[in-house]
């Protein structure tokens, strides 16, 4: 048996905006996210954690930021194309966990439907994903409501 474990860590800026990107749910919120796709902070999280347990780099590699065709681009395509290589290569995903760090918007509300975004674009049973959350008890930049933080987890098992 081939287990992979991948892990992924990403940060966008607050800007002007009423909402934001988050596991493929769009949040209300008071201002938006800063990137060059959608900002989803958590998927570009767990998008990073599959392609490092495949030793394949990271998200900026696969779309880099300098190339205007994925500028604005919604965050699932990112996702569902490191699935894609996982797959490619005899991976089925073992479990994925998402924590994202932020004092506002709330995540329990969304949560649920946060899991279920991913799994759909991962093509997984919703038991296999995990979205939480916690805040920085106001330290740093996310405790001054600067921006989103996020971690993932994925394992990767060939069997």
């Amino acid at each position: 048996m081939d287990i992979r474990l991948g892990n992924g860590f990403d940060v966008h800026a607050f800007c002007a905006g009423d909402h934001v990107w988050l596991c493929g749910v769009k949040v209300p919120h008071s201002a938006g996210l800063l990137g060059h796709s959608d900002a989803d902070v958590g998927m570009h999280a767990l998008t990073d954690a599959i392609y490092g347990a495949l030793a394949l780099g990271d998200i900026g590699q696969h779309f880099p930021p300098s190339d205007p065709q994925w500028k604005g681009a919604a965050s699932h395509i990112f996702l569902a194309h490191a699935m894609e290589q996982a797959r490619a290569r005899g991976f089925s995903l073992g479990n994925a966990d998402v924590t994202l760090i932020c004092e506002r918007p709330k995540i329990g509300p969304h949560a649920v439907s946060m899991r279920a975004a991913l799994a759909a674009i991962l093509q997984v049973d919703l038991d296999r994903i995990s979205v939480k959350a916690t805040t920085s008890e106001k330290l740093g930049f996310t405790g001054r409501e600067e921006g989103i933080a996020a971690l993932a987890t994925a394992t990767l098992v060939k069997s």
